[in-house]
């Protein structure tokens, strides 16, 4: 059995959550079937010597005659790029689909090659209505494939209980091709270590509790929201901002502005303007105080589970499957945005949100000893129910399922 990935992220190239579980579980599904990778990106990517039966392939893309919008490059990029991965001959069993920018070319696979399709849900659009600044018109594009192609899948994965919810809710898709498998850790990978050479190649003082920051600068990451709550923390601790890759020219304006303005009312808000190295964010993990994803939608949110698995407590925003991740009490603290409504992005009220995020945080700074505890039980949760190698399995029980259904 041979499965074939779609995906605009993989390494050497990751800036979100996708890319993560991309890179993970193709590496734990190649120790149990072949797997080959189709991603953006020029790079000449070479077999894992401990997963020889992996094999990725990038594919660049000249835009430079493009007339278009600039909005709306990376949408024709997509289609562009779907078509020359289904140029190159597939002798795949499955293909499977990996954010809304592989899946025309998902549909194409499936029609011309007759193969199953399967979709990993990372995000919805219809959920995150912000997109349009970064796409225009093409934000309507983006809903639409993915609408057409989750309607179309033979599968369709969910990242978490909440968002099979929102894909019954949204779509019209069979209850009975939706199949919850959760993200996964790499818990060898992601452990709390004692070293502090990030620390001080970033200018954080390692003497000194801080609450950290890592992910994209996007409106659904809720970075924005968390910046302006650190008027509201007590003093005595730092903040660390790892945030890079901005969506927008506009959000990344907006960004600086925030930062600038807590960095002259406060000392010790450090903005990390990149995304770093996996063994840096181990170490900025292991280190911190406490975690904050002040995401205002997150299907599931890898980094509360990076950050759990180095042994830190996680403030969290009560959306989507970081329910599922973050036991309240337990793990760390869940802050709901507001009262229920369509979409998280209508629900929220910025100001209290920020207000709550800053008590939470507050509350577990002034507590080391809750900190502790939370951060133990954090990474005996990721221990318990989220290592790659269950969920691997899962995935090929779902593959092979499917292909004995279609010969039967």
């Amino acid at each position: 059995m041979k499965t074939l990935f779609l995906t605009n992220e993989y390494p050497p190239t990751i800036y979100g959550g996708a890319g993560v579980h991309v890179e993970y579980l193709s590496r734990e599904l190649a120790r149990l079937m072949e797997v080959e990778v189709r991603c953006y990106g020029k790079e000449h990517r070479e077999a894992r010597i401990d997963t020889p039966s992996l094999k990725a392939t990038g594919f660049g893309l000249d835009a430079s005659h493009y007339t278009a919008p600039k909005q709306l490059h990376s949408v024709f990029g997509a289609v562009q790029r779907g078509l020359d991965w289904n140029t190159m001959n597939i002798d795949a069993d499955i293909v499977h689909l990996h954010t809304w920018y592989t899946h025309m070319a998902g549909i194409m696979a499936k029609l011309n090659y007759g193969i199953p399709m399967v979709l990993t849900v990372h995000s919805l659009e219809p959920l995150r209505p912000w997109k349009r600044e970064q796409l225009g018109g093409g934000y309507d594009f983006s809903c639409w494939v993915e609408k057409t192609a989750l309607e179309m899948a033979d599968a369709v994965i969910a990242v978490s209980a909440e968002t099979k919810a929102d894909i019954l809710r949204f779509f019209n898709v069979r209850e009975d091709r939706i199949h919850t498998i959760y993200n996964g850790i790499d818990l060898d990978e992601y452990h709390k270590v004692e070293t502090t050479a990030a620390l001080e190649k970033y200018g954080v003082d390692p003497h000194q509790p801080y609450v950290l920051f890592v992910g994209r600068i996007t409106r659904q990451k809720g970075i924005i929201h968390l910046v302006r709550a650190i008027q509201h923390f007590a003093p005595g601790f730092q903040v660390v901002l790892c945030a890079g890759a901005p969506d927008t020219p506009e959000i990344a304006a907006e960004m600086k502005a925030a930062v600038a303005e807590a960095q002259a009312k406060r000392p010790g808000v450090i903005w990390i303007e990149q995304m770093v190295s996996v063994p840096e964010k181990v170490e900025l993990y292991s280190h911190a105080a406490v975690f904050c994803c002040p995401s205002i939608y997150e299907p599931f949110g890898i980094i509360n589970l990076e950050a759990m698995a180095c042994e830190t407590p996680v403030v969290a925003s009560a959306v989507g499957g970081i329910k599922e991740v973050v036991l309240p009490g337990e793990t760390g603290w869940l802050v709901p945005l507001a009262q229920m409504s369509e979409t998280p992005f209508e629900a929220l009220h910025p100001e209290t949100f920020s207000r709550d995020l800053a008590e939470r945080i507050n509350e577990l700074m002034a507590n080391p000893e809750m900190r502790e505890k939370f951060g133990k039980a954090g990474r005996a949760r990721a221990e318990a129910l989220f290592g790659w190698k269950a969920i691997a399995q899962q995935v090929r029980d779902l593959y092979a399922s499917l292909l004995a259904n279609r010969r039967s």
